[in-house]
């Protein structure tokens, strides 16, 4: 009886009173699946009912949105719902819809113009939540529809600027609308009474005073900006571009910014608009000029010395820009100077003139401009300065350094490395160590080799994980080119213990090359074997199959197969297929069917012990359900399942294993040596059977 509307209307009403809320709404869109069309409307009030009780609004306007394709009429029903909910912006944009709709009717009686003032109150009262529509091109549409409802729509529009907090647009544009309505009015009294010269000249002074007023907006809004927030530092720069082409303007505002603004209450860089007041002054060839502006903006009391940092660095870099370069020296050495008055950095409560000394920036630029201007004494006196204020970087430390190089001061550069290493700590320390370490080795080489290791183990004392590696590479370096070769394979050693997890592999490949090299690669024996005692199983396989292959080359065919019977233990075949096939060549090559069927052997052994861990770890997972469910059978219950999956797994894996494996041996064993006797199938079978479960 799915086509009878009165059966789904009783279930769906009886789910409705269970407060069965995802039930009830399935068993609606059935009942509207099933029934045709026209029986819909018979439906459709009690669904909408249902979700307009629900604390879902996001359900409600799903449903809408379908039964609004059905009976568009109904628009405005939907409307009030969404207003009810606070969904305001699809609200008027439904709302919107319908007064552009000049075919729809109101069921509740609304003219067209009762329908444009309800959406230009929805939208003008609510600026925050209607942000799909053009709000202001909305209401100046209506303006021009409703001229007889000029007032209200005005007021809509200014009421939408107000709570939107653009008050100058509310001024500008009554401003520009009533000068527009003069001169309308004005044209249309002209056109009636005909031209006078007095309503002429009249007429074009309201046109001029018109035109200068939308000239002008820009500025205007400017200093409504200005006047909401006088120490806006980015609008007086945009004040300053509206008067260009007009410097006496420019001059005015950059006066009048930099007396008014308040550099604690700043929105921005107070210091740009020193800087950009004082190259005006060097744009237009008025150095003097700009000079004092600089010296005036080092005297202000700013927020942060950086923006003192920056304006004396700007001094500094306007003198250079004319090659005034002593001058230039300085300005930066003024601002350099030790205050009366020392102040830490960080002492907001001392004025940034007695704590811009401490500022790096000026600082590097005078140690930039002593290099390339002044004398060897007066640049090393910089650096050791900023050392001295301990406000040095690793960089400032290896650029003193370099400097002393330059001049061949090899001593001192290194001890300018020593003062940078007892500033810092690891990991801050790393770039100094690295570069002291290259030039000392490169400088003396072996010919001071003790003070050369003592650098080292310096180094190396506290040395993150991190950073391990780069420093017993060169270390090791040092002993292979230098020193001995003990030395050199006693780093390699440590190496491998002091570097980070993840690079253990790779310093072992490192130190097995180097031993190979210089001792032979019978040397490798024991690094290959602490290799494979401390790398992770994934990185000990590689290493024993090249120890494998080692011992191979080398003739030594036993140790190899130990090798390979001993990394087997940690091969699972499932996943480490390569390392059995290379076994299997291997044993193809070099032993016979006795050593393939021993292979053959521990390769079952090894199958059988990881599926024994894969079951007894599936025991205990079940072992934990049935006792959480309460369906145990009895005590001994998981300890049978246990042993039966043992049983099962060995009767139908093992067997199978061995037979495919014997007669692959068999095939490859003729083709890699056709001499070798045959043994045939039947004592094969019975090996096989002699090995089996019980005997494994």
């Amino acid at each position: 009886m799915h086509k009878m509307p009165r059966i789904w209307l009783d279930y769906c009403q009886f789910l409705v009173s269970q407060c069965k809320i995802t039930r009830s709404r399935q068993t609606f869109d059935r009942a509207l699946r099933a029934l045709p069309v026209t029986q819909h409307p018979r439906i459709w009030p009690l669904y909408l009912r249902f979700v307009r009780n629900l604390p879902l609004p996001e359900t409600a306007i799903r449903v809408y949105r379908r039964y609004l394709k059905l009976s568009p009429e109904n628009t405005e029903e939907y409307i009030d719902y969404l207003r009810s909910v606070g969904r305001l912006d699809e609200a008027a944009v439904r709302l919107a819809a319908v007064v552009n709709d000049e075919s729809f009717v109101s069921k509740e009686g609304k003219s067209n113009y009762q329908l444009w003032h309800e959406l230009c109150d929805l939208i003008s009262q609510n600026p925050d939540k209607v942000t799909s529509l053009n709000v202001g091109a909305i209401i100046r549409g209506g303006l021009t529809r409703f001229t007889d409802q000029l007032g209200k729509l005005w007021c809509s529009l200014a009421d939408y600027y107000i709570r939107s907090g653009h008050f100058e647009k509310v001024l500008f544009d009554s401003y520009a609308q009533f000068e527009e309505s003069m001169i309308a009015a004005k044209m249309e009294t002209t056109a009636e009474m005909g031209k006078d010269e007095d309503e002429d000249i009249d007429m074009e002074l309201r046109l001029a005073r018109f035109e200068q007023l939308i000239a002008r907006r820009p500025l205007l809004l400017n200093s409504v900006l200005l006047r909401q927030n006088p120490h806006n530092v980015h609008e007086w720069h945009k004040r300053v571009k509206l008067y260009e082409g007009n410097p006496r303007q420019i001059i005015n505002t950059y006066t009048e910014a930099v007396q008014t603004v308040d550099p604690m209450k700043a929105t921005g860089k107070p210091h740009s608009l020193w800087v950009s007041f004082a190259k005006f002054y060097e744009e237009n060839e008025q150095l003097d000029d700009a000079r004092t502006i600089f010296e005036k903006a080092t005297k202000v009391n700013y927020k942060q010395v950086d923006d003192l940092s920056a304006v004396w660095c700007e001094y500094g870099e306007m003198e250079l820009r004319h090659e005034n370069y002593e001058q230039a020296l300085r300005i930066l050495r003024k601002a350099t100077a030790i205050p009366s008055k020392k102040a830490e950095y960080f002492d907001a409560s001392e004025p940034v003139q007695n704590r811009v000394y401490k500022s790096l920036k000026v600082w590097s630029m005078l140690a930039d401009l002593e290099e390339s201007l002044g004398t060897f004494k007066s640049t090393k006196a910089v650096y050791d300065r900023i050392i001295d204020l301990r406000i040095a970087t690793p960089q400032i430390i290896i650029n003193y350094a370099m400097f002393l190089e330059e001049h061949n001061y090899f001593e001192e550069s290194f001890k300018a490395y020593e003062r940078g290493i007892a500033l810092f700590r690891w990991p801050n320390v790393y770039d100094i160590w690295n570069t002291y370490l290259t030039k000392f080795i490169d400088r003396y080489g072996g010919k001071k080799l003790e003070r050369a290791r003592d650098l080292f183990e310096q180094a190396l004392d506290g040395c993150p994980a991190k950073f391990a590696k780069t420093i017993y590479l060169l270390y090791a370096k040092l002993e292979e080119g230098y020193g001995l070769a003990r030395h050199a394979m006693a780093v390699y050693e440590r190496a491998t213990q002091a570097v980070e997890a993840e690079e253990r592999h790779q310093m072992f490949n490192i130190y097995i090359k180097r031993a190979a090299e210089i001792y032979g690669v019978t040397y490798t024996r024991a690094i290959y074997q602490k290799a494979i005692e401390v790398l992770p199983d994934e990185h000990a396989r590689d290493m024993c199959l090249r120890f494998a292959d080692m011992e191979s080359k080398l003739g030594e065919i036993d140790r190899a197969r130990a090798i390979y019977s001993y990394c087997s233990q940690i091969c699972d075949p499932r996943v480490t297929a390569n390392f059995w096939q290379t076994w299997k060549e291997f044993e193809i090559r070099h032993g016979n069917e006795d050593t393939i069927r021993e292979m053959l052997r521990i390769k079952r052994s090894v199958q059988a012990t990881y599926n024994t861990q894969v079951n007894f770890m599936s025991a205990q997972m079940m072992k934990a359900t049935t006792s959480s469910t309460g369906t145990s059978k009895g005590p001994d219950t998981p300890t049978r399942q246990l042993t039966v999956r043992r049983k099962g797994s060995r009767t139908d894996q093992s067997p199978r294993v061995g037979q495919k494996s014997a007669a692959e041996h068999t095939e490859l064993s003729k083709q890699a040596n056709p001499d070798e006797i045959d043994i045939d199938d039947e004592d094969e079978d019975e090996d096989d059977e002699n090995q089996g479960p019980e005997g494994e």
